[in-house]
């Protein structure tokens, strides 16, 4: 497949010829009017196609319009938007044309945007259900209420009987406060969305090389070689980001597609490999077997930056071309020839999103991708790296800093050593905290005993089992008794059936979002249910992360809607119900009388996150990011002129020391070729200097302008002494640093020395290829649990069931005992569409989206349609062998290939059926419902994070 190459101008190079003027890419775009935010992507229209859109808004010619720039709400690719606001009131919006991220290109969800302010679809104020019907309540009634049942049920389970899921839609202070509550509150019983998108990739990536994020971006793509998207379907997920992949492709990189589906994105491609779903492991073995036998590998790059690959040259050694495609499909001349572009073509990047990482044996997928790349040299290289694609818009950012159940902030661990440093930043003795948390011990699941204030919380993909499991099997004082859902949608989450049990056996369950979401119908419950009504982030202030790293702050466009409130109010209003909010703000101004002051929020992280560098991006720093924006180079995301010179867009993290020190940020990591001052990194030294006596630490290589030409561990206090530039910090430094090394160090010195010195703060290390304390220490396949190739399982058997992880027992070999193919016969996948997002409630509630994608549907290969007996257009059902069955409309299409189905996860408000519109509060009804794709979805989790397998599992189709 070829594409026909364009020339073009360049994104901000002026233009002749509209109507005789020069003029730059903002005018070009105004007058084409693409900038009245069309559904299509910008730059990939002729303007031959576009016409002059006119938005429906009342005109005054008397009235003022102010602009306001803030960011999409929706995917990570972070894309700019002008707000405009007439006497308090959002009448339009226009791309944000100076948006380096985005060069004002939008898709249908982010050119609907508006539709937020001014929804009827909202949950307008607060609710409760009463004899199971909703009524209107104040806020001052629903957070007595809430906290008088809340403080009932502490008294009588203990605080790990409350569970509850942040958000990663919430602000990065949102998010953050979020986390901070749940540690006043006294529990980790706490997690976001990321657990069932890309938890399984933070694990395999920071256990790879040493930070758990995306390497390079988006932008950078202009500079690869070759572009290998596994699992993404970035046309219809992330659809700006299409132009920067296919801007590469114009430069000549070359499109590579693995996927079980032929999607929009594989349509693009220059080649395409479907592979069974399921079997990602042996499909990269099967490329690394070519690079190995034909040398195709980065030698010298390995000796120097890399350690284990010897242990996976044994296992790749197994993977034949004949096994490969004995368990993959593919054959052995379409793996010859990915591997042969990759090794051709250098740098390199490799995209990855939830198709390849919620299974059960995610962390493996996610480690062989990581292998491929390092064998190939392509980490740590303009044009290389992990470019992972994240979903929401600030799951980056809840993920760096945010409510997750098995870290605090900035991936402390919760060790005695993570509590000590997170209550010096918060200025609050650690025996409160200890004192907040059931003193108790349990099963550690490893033959001893743990506290809960040190034991990793029942993650999201899981609470369903923390309500229903016998309370013996659990390693807490009793069940989960209370729920919220505080922006989180819980038909992304596999085993509705079981979820609709749990949510009616709960004793409180409270949904905090701007849409009442499928949490408020789908339990069939009579009372203690409650919905309060949370702003959307234009209705606020904050920053946000883009996937890339970059850190953006929104501006508040318009005031809260109806009697909406922000998340910090709400976290505030809640923990002084809840008697700690004295403690938790105590370093945080309150503003008129409830409300965080947002800097204060974003200033506490700054002074406490020095693990990945979240320390450098002050309120101030990221406002004038935001008012210069036109100055940054689209390819390099780096400042060229003006007061920002030098600087990378939005100082993607790490941004070292403190605001004060004026680090550019980190645009690709682990690039050598720059100094750590300019955004240069090594690998982390995280797993220590040695391992069995081999030598952990890199060799020969370092960052530009480094003093130690060779590696060397994590910066210390002690260290900086030995090196002899102790007397390099202030006095005030010093007695800060003492003892410390360049995590725990709250000054900042450490790392300022360090750096000045042209050292990583965190060390410089080899990437490793082997992480000993995974279930697998090497990448292997395992069959799916539910595996249409059960002559398979002999071979590749999943693991053993375990009695206690992250709190409760885990079944994986009990199920797949049990050969369920015969009666369901096919694969079930799911994905993402273009027109909505998540779970949907938000994006079906818009009017404008919601023409575009009416029903829900599964695609169907035309030979299993026949075999079923079905038509394209016909009802029917989708049953899954634990019991869940969902009605949708089929699609029969050559886009699925024989033997797999696929359904889109973003619908709601049916089960298995039955629409239950009528347990929605009047008028707040998404205009689109649909059965959820994970009433028909099945147990699975991954064996280190507890991803949820939703993307391969078996199912029947039959006619409604």
């Amino acid at each position: 497949m070829k594409l026909v190459k364009k020339q073009s101008t360049g994104g901000a190079a002026p233009a002749s010829g509209l109507l005789g003027k020069a003029i730059n890419r903002r005018t070009f775009l105004k007058g084409t009017g693409l900038a009245a935010g069309g559904v299509a992507v910008a730059g990939m229209l002729p303007t031959s196609m576009v016409k002059k859109a006119h938005a429906a808004r009342p005109y005054n010619p008397q009235g003022d319009i102010t602009e306001v720039k803030t960011v999409c709400t929706h995917c990570s690719v972070g894309c700019g938007v002008i707000a405009e606001v007439q006497d308090g009131v959002w009448v339009g919006q226009e791309p944000n044309l100076d948006s380096p991220l985005n060069l004002g290109a939008h898709c249908a969800k982010g050119a609907s945007l508006r539709n937020h302010g001014h929804s009827t679809r909202r949950t307008k104020y607060p609710m409760r259900m009463r004899n199971g019907r909703w009524e209107r309540i104040t806020w001052e009634e629903a957070i007595e209420e809430i906290g008088d049942k809340l403080l009932e049920l502490r008294e009588e389970s203990g605080p790990d009987t409350l569970w509850f899921a942040g958000s990663s839609k919430a602000s990065n202070e949102g998010s953050y406060l979020q986390r901070k509550f749940a540690a006043f509150w006294g529990s980790n019983n706490v997690d976001h969305q990321a657990r069932i998108c890309h938890s399984t990739t933070v694990a395999g990536v920071a256990n790879t090389w040493g930070y758990g994020a995306m390497t390079n971006s988006y932008n950078d793509m202009n500079h690869s070689k070759c572009i290998v998207m596994c699992g993404s379907n970035a046309a219809e997920a992330h659809p700006v980001s299409m132009q920067m992949i296919l801007r590469g492709k114009e430069k000549g990189a070359k499109l590579i597609v693995m996927d079980p589906r032929f999607t929009r994105t594989a349509a693009h491609s220059d080649i395409y490999v479907r592979m069974r779903s399921g079997t990602d492991v042996p499909l990269i073995w099967g490329i690394l077997w070519h690079i190995f036998e034909n040398e195709w590998e980065d030698t010298e790059y390995l000796q120097q930056r890399v350690w284990g690959m010897d242990r996976v040259r044994e296992e790749v050694a197994k993977w034949t071309p004949d096994e490969v495609e004995r368990v993959t499909g593919v054959s052995e001349e379409a793996l010859y020839e990915v591997a042969k572009t990759m090794a051709e073509n250098r740098p390199g990047t490799f995209v990855w999103c939830m198709g390849g990482t919620q299974h059960t044996i995610g962390n493996n997928y996610v480690r062989a991708y990581n292998c491929l790349q390092l064998a190939l040299g392509n980490i740590g290289k303009t044009g290389g790296g992990a470019n992972i694609f994240r979903g929401h818009d600030n799951v980056q950012g809840a993920t760096d800093v945010g409510p997750n159940a098995h870290i605090l902030p900035g991936y402390f661990p919760l060790s005695e050593g993570g509590w000590q440093h997170w209550a010096r930043v918060w200025d609050v003795d650690y025996d409160y905290l200890v004192g907040r948390f059931d003193d108790g011990e349990y099963d550690d699941g490893q033959g001893g005993t743990i506290k809960p204030m040190n034991n990793v919380g029942i993650p999201v993909s899981r609470w369903i089992d923390g309500v229903l499991e016998d309370p013996d099997n659990i390693s807490q004082k009793d069940n989960i008794r209370a729920v919220m859902m505080w922006g989180h949608a819980p038909n992304s989450q596999s085993r509705g059936p079981e979820m609709k049990e749990a949510m009616e056996k709960l004793d409180l369950l409270v949904v905090i979002d701007p849409y009442p979401t499928v949490t408020a119908v789908l339990g069939e419950r009579q009372n203690n249910t409650y919905l309060l009504p949370a702003c959307t982030q234009f209705e606020t202030r904050g920053s946000v992360t883009a996937s890339n790293r970059s850190i953006q702050w929104r501006d508040q466009v318009i005031e809260p809607l109806f009697e909406g409130k922000p998340d910090h109010t709400i976290a505030y209003l809640l923990a002084r119900k809840l008697g700690f909010a004295d403690e938790m703000f105590k370093n945080i101004s309150i503003d008129h009388g409830e409300e965080p002051n947002v800097e204060d929020v974003l200033r506490e992280i700054n002074s406490g996150t020095w693990t990945i560098g979240y320390t450098g991006q002050s309120p101030e720093r990221l406002k004038a990011h935001m008012r210069n924006q036109a100055t940054f180079d689209v390819e390099s995301l780096q400042a060229k002129g003006g007061e920002l010179d030098g600087e990378y867009y939005g100082l993607p993290w790490p941004c070292w020391g403190t605001a004060e020190m004026g680090h550019v940020g980190t645009p690709n990591l682990y690039d050598t070729s720059k100094a750590v001052a300019d955004g240069g990194l090594t690998f982390r030294a995280r797993f220590g200097t040695e391992y069995e006596g081999e030598n952990l630490l890199a060799e020969g290589s370092y960052s530009l302008g480094s003093e130690i030409e060779d590696g060397y561990p994590e910066i210390t206090a002690d260290m900086i002494r030995q090196l002899g530039w102790w007397n390099e910090l202030t006095d005030e430094e010093k007695a800060a640093a003492e003892g410390r090394d360049w995590k725990t160090d709250l000054s900042g010195g450490l790392q300022r020395v360090a750096i000045n010195h042209g050292l990583a703060p965190f060390g410089n290390a080899k990437a490793r290829c082997m992480v000993w304390n995974f279930p697998d220490p090497i990448p292997v396949h395992r069959e799916p649990l539910y595996t249409p190739r059960y002559d398979l399982v002999s071979d590749y058997p999943t693991y053993e069931d375990r009695r206690a992880f992250y709190r409760l027992p885990t079944r994986w070999e009990s199920i797949q005992a049990q050969d369920y193919s015969g009666d369901f016969p096919l694969i079930h996948t799911s994905g993402r569409l273009v027109e909505y997002e998540g779970g949907g409630e938000e994006t079906r509630s818009n009017p404008w989206l919601a023409e575009l994608k009416q029903d829900m549907f599964v695609e169907i290969n035309p030979a299993d349609a026949n075999d079923a007996g079905v038509r394209d257009g016909q009802m029917v059902w989708l049953e899954g062998p634990e019991g869940g069955r969902i009605r949708v409309k089929a699609l029969v299409t050559q886009r699925v290939g024989r033997g797999t189905v696929f359904t889109p996860f973003h619908f709601g408000g049916h089960f298995q059926g039955e629409d239950l519109i009528d347990r929605y509060p009047e008028g707040a009804a998404p205009y689109v419902r649909g059965d959820s794709t994970n009433t028909a979805t099945t147990y699975g989790y991954d064996s280190v994070t507890q991803m949820q397998e939703t993307k391969t599992t078996l199912c029947r189709v039959t006619p409604a």
